[in-house]
C-alpha cells in the first residue's frame, strides 16, 4: 500500500509503503483500543435550556462553593467522550454532606439533571446522582482523537521498521512492552493533544515533520526554513482573520509569539552545520521524547505497568487502589516529570533487553529527550540543545504541538 496524504497545511507529504498483509500483521501484533459503538455522544451544547437528561458520566473533580448568601453547593466537573461537562448540586436536604463521601469513593455516576444556560455556557443542575460500579472503557467517558487510530498505528510501525539496528530493537522493545497504554494515553492535560490517543497522534506528527526535514528535502536547513515560511503565512492569515472578526482576541492566534523562537532555534542549529543528522537516532528520540507521559498523567482506564517496570522492588499497593477520574497529573509522576522519565525508560529498556549500543548514542538520544522543550523555562533539562539532532527534535515538537490547535478534526 502506498498511502499518500498531506500534513501541516497540506505542505508535508505523508508517504510510506506497506502492503495490506503488512498492515494486518501490524494491527494483529499491536491492536488498537476498542472504541465505543452504538452509543450517542452527549454534546450539552446541542440541547436547550430547561431540558431534563439522564446520563452516565465520569467524575473529574469537585469543590465546595458558596453563594453570595453563604448557601453551599457542590461544583462538579464531569466528562464523557465529547468533553468536559460542568455541573452544580445545591445543598437541598443536606445533599452536599451526603454526596461528598460518594464523590471521594467512586468515579462513575448515573446523573439526572436539568440543562442550564448562563451567558451562553451550558451546564447541569443535578437532581439525583448515584454511583455506578463496573469496569469501564475509558473511551466511553473521555474525549479521544477523532482521527483513525489504526492508521496512526500502521504509520508509526512503518517508520519504526525502517530503522537500522540497534535503534529498531530499542523502539520495538518499548512498544511491545507499553503499547496498550502508549496507544491510549493523552499527550497533555490541557494545551495540546489533550485526549485519549493524543500521545500516539503527537508522536506520529513529529515523525512526519522529521521525515520531511531529513528525507524529503535535500538539505535539512532549507527544510526548516520552508517550514518557518509556512508558519509565517499561517500567522499572517490568522491576523487578517482576526481583523475581519467582530472582536479581536490575540490568544486565538495559534502562531502568536512563535516565529522569533523558531528563528532563534535555527540560528542555534546553524552552529552544527558540519554535522550530518542521524536519522535513526532522531526517530528513536521522537518515540521516547514523551513516553514518560505514561507515568506523568493519570486517568480512568490507566494501568501502572510503567511504574512496576522502572521500580520493580517498590510497594505498589497505593497506586493499585487509586480512584481514577478524568485526565489529571499523576500525583507521583508530576514529582519527576515526563522528560526525566523518558531517559529512565530508555536506559531500562536497553538494559532489560540487553541491547548493544554505543555509549555515545545513548547520550545523544538521552540529550534529545532532555532538551526537546528547547528552553529551561519551558521544562528542558539542559540550557540549550547541544547537537543538530537536539535542535531538530525541539523544532518538530514545537511545530506539531502548536499546529494541532489549528486542526478541525483532532
Amino acid at each position: 500500500m502506498n498511502d499518500i496524504k498531506f500534513y501541516f497545511y497540506d505542505f508535508i507529504p505523508v508517504k510510506f509503503e506497506l502492503t495490506e498483509d503488512d498492515r494486518e500483521q501490524v494491527l494483529k501484533e499491536f491492536p488498537t483500543p476498542i472504541l465505543p459503538t452504538g452509543e450517542e455522544i452527549f454534546n450539552i451544547n446541542e440541547f436547550e435550556k430547561g431540558i431534563n437528561v439522564k446520563l452516565r458520566l465520569l467524575l473529574n473533580d469537585f469543590n465546595i462553593e458558596s453563594t453570595k448568601t453563604n448557601k453551599q453547593y457542590l461544583k462538579i466537573r464531569f466528562s464523557n467522550n465529547f468533553g468536559s461537562i460542568n455541573a452544580k448540586l445545591w445543598d437541598n436536604q443536606n445533599a452536599v454532606e451526603n454526596t461528598i463521601p460518594l464523590l471521594e469513593e467512586f468515579s462513575i455516576f448515573d446523573v439526572e439533571a436539568r440543562i442550564e444556560d448562563y451567558r451562553g455556557h451550558k451546564s447541569l443542575t443535578i437532581n439525583k446522582m448515584k454511583p455506578c460500579e463496573e469496569d469501564i472503557n475509558p473511551f466511553t467517558f473521555l474525549a479521544y482523537t477523532k482521527q483513525n487510530i489504526e492508521d496512526f498505528t500502521v504509520e508509526l510501525f512503518s517508520y519504526i521498521n525502517e530503522l537500522e539496528q540497534p535503534f529498531k530493537d530499542i523502539s520495538l522493545a518499548a512498544m511491545k512492552r507499553f503499547w496498550d497504554q502508549f496507544s491510549i494515553r493523552p499527550a497533555a492535560k490541557g494545551f495540546h493533544h489533550n485526549y485519549l490517543g493524543g500521545l500516539l497522534k503527537h508522536t506520529v506528527g513529529l515523525m512526519r515533520f522529521a521525515r520531511f526535514i531529513l528525507k524529503q528535502e535535500d538539505n535539512h536547513y532549507q527544510a526548516i526554513i520552508k517550514l518557518i515560511n509556512v508558519v509565517e503565512k499561517a500567522h499572517k492569515k490568522d491576523i487578517w482573520n482576526q481583523l475581519q472578526s467582530e472582536s479581536i482576541n490575540p490568544q486565538h492566534i495559534v502562531w502568536k509569539d512563535t516565529i522569533d523562537h523558531l528563528y532563534t532555534m535555527l540560528y542555534g542549529a546553524m552552529q552544527h552545520r558540519s554535522s550530518a543528522p542521524n536519522y535513526d537516532l532522531v526517530f528513536t528520540s521522537i518515540l521516547f521524547h514523551d513516553i514518560g507521559k505514561l507515568l506523568e498523567y493519570d486517568h480512568a482506564g490507566k494501568k501502572f505497568e510503567e511504574f512496576k517496570f522502572l521500580f520493580p522492588t517498590a510497594d505498589h499497593s497505593n497506586i493499585e487502589n487509586r480512584k481514577q477520574t478524568g485526565i489529571i497529573m499523576d500525583e507521583l509522576g508530576v514529582m519527576i516529570g515526563h522528560i526525566p522519565y523518558g531517559v529512565l525508560i530508555l536506559s531500562k529498556i536497553i538494559e532489560t533487553e540487553n541491547i548493544r549500543i554505543s555509549l555515545e548514542d545513548i547520550h545523544h538520544i538521552s540529550h534529545c529527550i532532555l532538551c526537546h522543550h528547547g528552553l529551561p523555562e519551558w521544562g528542558a533539562c539542559v540550557r540549550n540543545p547541544q547537537t543538530i539532532e537536539g535542535y531538530i527534535i525541539h523544532i518538530v515538537d514545537f511545530l506539531d504541538s502548536r499546529y494541532e490547535n489549528t486542526e478541525e478534526l483532532k
